[in-house]
């Protein structure tokens, strides 16, 4: 069960696309295949969430684009830039820190 449509997403995509592109070059369709795979099918957007966000980060500076044609269709490949990898740096540590302080409100109830 996928669970894309979650509020609790918000800023997700961007950090998981930057992160797997941080590995290798992808292309938009792998990109969206790679997230549902590497979440054993928890996480899935669809590419009306993923393309929007890779023109936003090719604009910002975060990606750059090459064409390259593979069995007669041409694709997309995105890599990220050092901005993007200084813009990943900071999402995820913003992302720890939530993570952490969730997981504390969540486990110990806090007294006044």
């Amino acid at each position: 069960m996928a669970i894309a449509q979650s509020p609790f997403l918000n800023g997700v995509p961007e950090l998981l696309v930057l992160r797997l592109l941080r590995d290798r070059d992808m292309y938009g369709y792998e990109i969206v295949q790679a997230i549902r795979d590497a979440s054993g099918d928890v996480i899935g957007f669809a590419e009306g969430v993923i393309y929007p966000l890779l023109h936003g980060l090719e604009r910002d500076g975060a990606l750059i684009t090459r064409r390259q044609t593979v069995n007669g269709r041409s694709r997309v490949y995105y890599s990220v830039t050092s901005r993007g990898a200084d813009r990943l740096a900071a999402l995820a540590a913003q992302w720890h820190s939530l993570h952490h302080t969730i997981s504390d409100i969540l486990a110990e109830p806090r007294h006044a």
